[in-house]
């Protein structure tokens, strides 16, 4: 039986719980419901790794209820629910998802600036929530859909601080490694319950290497080359858990970047160079760098096993 998708759900108005209840009852899913703000958050404390899609009634506590749970390092593909659209609304509610014709990989709005435009605000949790009407619950499973697509092309850099305060610098980089956990996680659970086809593999070519900024660009092969470091020193250490998963997040974001093999090969030899100059330097023999041929060979067979993979299936 392929595995089950886990939501999880805040609603304060009664007949809202009811509707989702009955729309998420079909066995299809995991569902707990809150109305309690305490519980549901004392929940996702304990249970965030686990959850797959967030499905939250639009009100006006909701902003603080986003804030808080990016304190707390918990982002999650979301669906926001309206049970009644403001009437200060200048658009369609037909759903209010993202991306439309504009990038949903943006920085978060100013929540004060969407607030006096529309009377709520056009993004609550993240750029990647997709917003529904009351009406359109009980299709509501073509939204979580939606939802954790877009959540898996969300950039780790949503709501980048540049606060330079470090407590506030070490809470961002929290939610961005749970951000590409989560992501990486919910891919795999995807990839078994879809298949190859499903949602895993669509990937966002404004997210692809070649198409970042310039400066997002350099700090992003700057990371990765630095993932790959880590990797060859830990390699032949006696921790193979800590290291396949290494391995399995490193391949993922080249594969989501379109990073080409021969850019993992340039990024290894460099690394190799700079090491055998230290070796040098050392006066110790470079032979021990021809044992690391084992982990280009092993990064470029998982990471050529995802691009073949991600070929659509013959019908």
């Amino acid at each position: 039986m392929p595995p089950q998708l886990s939501l999880c759900t805040f609603a304060s108005s009664e007949s809202l719980s009811n509707s989702l209840k009955q729309s998420l009852g079909s066995g299809r899913y995991l569902v707990n419901h809150f109305h309690s703000e305490s519980t549901f958050l004392e929940f996702l404390d304990l249970e965030k790794q686990q959850i797959d899609c967030l499905i939250l009634q639009a009100q006006s506590s909701l902003g603080k209820l986003s804030n808080e749970l990016h304190q707390r390092s918990t982002v999650l593909p979301a669906v926001i629910v309206y049970e009644t659209f403001p009437e200060k609304a200048d658009r369609p509610l037909t759903p209010l998802s993202f991306p439309t014709k504009e990038d949903p990989l943006r920085a978060v709005p100013d929540r004060e600036e969407t607030e006096i435009e529309t009377g709520y605000p056009t993004v609550f949790y993240h750029t990647a929530e997709v917003h529904i009407s009351f009406l359109q619950v009980p299709d509501i499973s073509r939204y979580i859909e939606q939802a954790i697509s877009q959540f898996l092309n969300l950039s780790p850099s949503f709501r980048k601080s540049n606060s330079v305060n470090p407590i506030e610098q070490s809470s961002e980089n929290s939610v961005q490694k749970f951000l590409v956990q989560h992501q990486n996680r919910l891919a795999e659970k995807l990839r078994e319950r879809l298949g190859y086809l499903g949602v895993y593999y669509k990937r966002n070519p404004q997210r692809f290497l070649r198409n970042l900024p310039s400066v997002e660009r350099k700090q992003f092969l700057e990371n990765l080359k630095s993932d790959y470091r880590d990797i060859v020193l830990n390699y032949f250490s006696d921790q193979p858990r800590i290291l396949n998963q290494q391995i399995d997040e490193f391949v993922n974001n080249a594969f989501f970047a379109d990073v080409s093999v021969t850019q993992i090969v340039e990024i290894h030899m460099n690394l190799m160079d700079e090491f055998s100059k230290q070796l040098k330097l050392e006066g110790r023999s470079e032979e021990i760098l021809l044992d690391y041929r084992l982990t280009l060979i092993d990064i470029i067979a998982h990471l050529c096993e995802m691009y073949r993979r991600s070929i659509p299936r013959d019908s």
